[in-house]
């Protein structure tokens, strides 16, 4: 938790996130075709996975264990999406400005847990971006993706960025609530440049041959596909 900071407010936020979070796991499995626990499922997963991780690691029993509420958060988003894709859809650089605040809000409270819990710097930095990242991870391994933060798309290290604001002004002794919404803020305004102007890492290219004799480098698909991928989140 971030200290100095309304727990209620700290709590509504979160299961704001976690809904959030698992519209986005709601609709990747409604693109794949499954069914109602299906979508249940991965809905669940992108809600919670990166929080339960986080504290597994830590070595405290997972939040999302102790309150019922994050349950249902993402199992309402879960039924949501099962129920309501065709209008998500119409609304969906919507959601992805709601994602990329949950990232944000994720990362700064994942990291502050860690370093309540005395994690060294590495440690605290890493399972802050994986508060954000872990279930969109684990989205993508269920439905048999390679997890795109990994090939491409600008997440984890908006993700990794905001959680380093928040370790480092703790290292450097500084308490102040003005790092938490630096931190929020860095990673929010990096994920939202990086969707409006498609800003990616570098891919290593893999050359194939075109019938001209002309080497041609694929590139991955931008935006979100009705065949089961889902570019975004986590």
């Amino acid at each position: 938790m971030v200290q100095g900071f309304d727990p209620t407010l700290i709590l509504w936020l979160n299961l704001i996130g976690t809904f959030v979070f698992g519209l986005s796991g709601g609709l990747a499995a409604v693109r794949a075709r499954l069914d109602l626990f299906g979508v249940l499922v991965l809905a669940l997963v992108v809600a919670l996975a990166g929080g339960i991780t986080r504290d597994l690691l830590i070595g405290t029993p997972p939040a999302t264990f102790r309150d019922w509420r994050y349950l249902a958060a993402g199992g309402a988003a879960g039924l949501v999406t099962f129920a309501a894709r065709p209008v998500l859809e119409r609304i969906w650089n919507v959601i992805q400005v709601f994602d990329a605040a949950g990232l944000a809000l994720f990362c700064v409270t994942g990291a502050a847990k860690a370093v309540e819990f005395r994690l060294g710097p590495a440690p605290a930095i890493i399972l802050g971006a994986i508060t954000g990242i872990g279930g969109g991870m684990l989205r993508d391994v269920l439905i048999r993706q390679i997890p795109t933060v990994l090939k491409h798309d600008l997440y984890a290290i908006p993700a990794l960025a905001g959680a380093a604001v928040v370790v480092g002004a703790h290292g450097a002794g500084s308490n102040s609530l003005a790092f938490p919404f630096i931190g929020f803020a860095v990673c929010f305004t990096m994920r939202l440049v990086g969707l409006r102007y498609n800003i990616q890492l570098p891919i290593a290219p893999s050359e194939r041959r075109t019938k001209s004799g002309a080497s041609e480098v694929p590139r991955a698909p931008d935006g979100p596909a009705d065949d089961g991928s889902f570019p975004q989140r986590p």
